[in-house]
């Protein structure tokens, strides 16, 4: 029984461990559930909000709460100064993004331009398609900065992965807010075949379900345990039970007469 007791509690201990993993993950989705669902009420809000100057907004860091509103900018692009921003999608599509630096009257704004859908097997670009000339009006989505690691933000011969406002800054020769500006509309019309980047996908997403899996794993988890100590009662009671009726051996009883066999 002590051998029991040993492999019993080894397993428990297993199995809380275990569990309290996945009831972590569990909690952990439906905090991402909640977090997504407020994302979409705010992006709803901010995409039905009336437009604002820019300025209202891109002078302070940009937070979530911020993203989605709309602004309107009027300035000249810096053709000398554009980044390809590599391996994106909009979409089902892949391809590429174009910032490119504004200036207006109140200052400098980084602006994306938009979208470029490539073919796979298709190069990416050495230099963007340049902006329109003179004076234009920009209005488009308040963006955030978007995070990663070093090798991802910081542009290398006017290339990178992400849009970092402040990764960017260092190939600037004037300053930039945080955050940036994600293309809507631009007067006069831009070519190069660049589209608006697509505002995300306002649904719950998968993870309600993720959580129900992570919580599901807990029990089963549970239930395994007490199913492998009922086995381990079970087959000891059996044990004991064919101890306790098998009172003679089958093998070798003496003969009746009190004769021992014999061997030929």
């Amino acid at each position: 029984m002590q051998r029991l007791w040993v492999r019993w509690v080894a397993l428990i201990l297993f199995v809380a461990v275990l569990g309290t993993v996945f009831v972590f993950l569990g909690e952990w989705q439906l905090r991402r559930l909640e977090q997504r669902k407020e994302r979409n009420v705010s992006t709803i809000s901010n995409e039905q909000s009336p437009v604002k100057p820019y300025t209202e907004v891109f002078n302070r860091p940009i937070v979530e709460a911020d993203q989605w509103q709309r602004v309107e900018a009027r300035g000249t692009f810096d053709a000398s100064h554009q980044f390809v921003i590599r391996y994106r999608s909009n979409g089902d599509a892949n391809g590429y993004e174009v910032v490119t630096p504004l200036q207006t009257s109140a200052g400098w704004v980084l602006v994306d331009r938009g979208f470029v859908a490539m073919d796979r097997g298709v190069a990416i670009p050495s230099t963007a398609p340049p902006p329109p000339s003179g004076e234009v009006t920009v209005i488009g989505h308040v963006r955030r900065s978007e995070q990663g690691r070093q090798g991802a933000v910081q542009p290398v011969n006017g290339q990178t992965r992400l849009v970092n406002s402040a990764a960017l800054q260092s190939a600037l020769p004037y300053r930039v807010p945080d955050g940036y500006i994600g293309l809507l509309t631009v007067d006069p019309p831009q070519t190069g075949g660049l589209v608006p980047v697509l505002v995300p996908e306002l649904s719950d997403g998968p993870h309600f379900w993720y959580a129900v899996q992570w919580f599901m794993f807990t029990g089963i988890g549970v239930l395994g345990v007490v199913v492998f100590i009922r086995g381990d009662l079970r087959a000891r009671r059996e044990n004991a039970t064919a101890v306790a009726s098998g009172t003679q051996p089958e093998a070798a009883s003496a003969d009746p007469a009190g004769k021992q066999p014999s061997l030929r």
